[in-house]
């Protein structure tokens, strides 16, 4: 919009003519002195055009240009109240760090249906299911037992395969920021670097039955529902520790070696702690 020689007058300085004018300042020559001023904020309560039609088109601009800075006031609002909601989630996170006790029981077997099997090992992450019944149905499961402690394993049986037969198809670490109590989606992430994969032929010589059982029916190998159980912390350690035994490419080895380490000082197992195979398999 071209302002120059447009007639304007000013609440204090009186009448005068626009000499220059940019998107932010503009330049007025009034009857002993030039002013500038802010453009085009001193419009409306200091400021008035004379031709009508411009002032009007003037109004528009200066409408669009307080929305704009109305939402830029409300962007940075919303900015701000991330900021804090962040700052409280940080806070949070780091008293439960601060305050976390070693659970004995905070290792995840995940079941891995034949979906599951593929994309769980190409994404590095599974999902906890939802809840069947109650207040919450629908939603995710919190998997508050997990921390940075602890690590999910993942296994499937072929199909019409007895659950005896449940293989270890992989496991990891889950991310080195996650917290169960704070998951409210579901989704259980891998760390970024504590993540093996069994071959085809290793996955058939760790069979999950070995290393686990359930107390209260030790002679039954049952999972019934859900997607997952939580199960002992040193029965984890065994299970990477014999992983590391099976492993014969040199870089697969050293990763799981380093794993297992990871692993048994973040939940402060020492190798004389290691149980043998004790499972419901090793019962029969």
């Amino acid at each position: 919009m071209n302002l120059i020689d447009k007639k304007v007058t000013h609440k204090r300085f009186g009448m005068g003519s626009i000499v220059n004018h940019n998107d932010s300042s503009i330049e007025i020559n009034f009857a002993t002195e030039n002013k500038k001023f802010v453009f085009p904020d001193v419009f409306g309560e200091h400021l008035k055009l004379h031709d009508k039609s411009v002032a009007d088109s003037l109004e528009k601009i200066i409408q669009k240009k307080e929305m704009e800075r109305k939402e830029e006031e409300w962007k940075k609002e919303e900015e701000r109240k991330l900021q804090r909601k962040n700052q409280e989630l940080r806070l949070e996170h780091e008293k439960l760090m601060k305050n976390h006790k070693l659970h004995p029981e905070s290792q995840m077997v995940f079941w891995c249906d034949t979906e599951e099997q593929e994309s769980s090992l190409s994404d590095w992450q599974v999902f906890s299911g939802e809840i069947k019944s109650g207040s919450n149905k629908g939603k995710p499961n919190k998997p508050i037992r997990l921390h940075q402690n602890s690590a999910v394993l993942l296994t499937a049986i072929d199909a019409n395969a007895p659950e005896k037969d449940r293989r270890i198809l992989g496991v990891y670490m889950v991310n080195e920021k996650f917290i169960g109590k704070l998951c409210e989606d579901g989704n259980i992430p891998a760390h970024s670097r504590y993540k093996l994969q069994l071959t085809d032929q290793e996955s058939n010589q760790m069979l999950f039955w070995e290393y686990y059982v359930n107390e209260k029916l030790p002679e039954k190998m049952t999972w019934n529902t859900g997607k997952y159980r939580y199960f002992d912390n040193s029965w984890m350690a065994q299970i990477l520790h014999d992983i590391v035994s099976m492993k014969s490419d040199s870089e697969e080895k050293e990763l799981a070696e380093q794993f297992f380490a990871h692993f048994c000082k973040m939940n402060r197992i020492t190798d004389q702690d290691l149980p043998k195979r004790n499972g419901a398999l090793m019962r029969m």
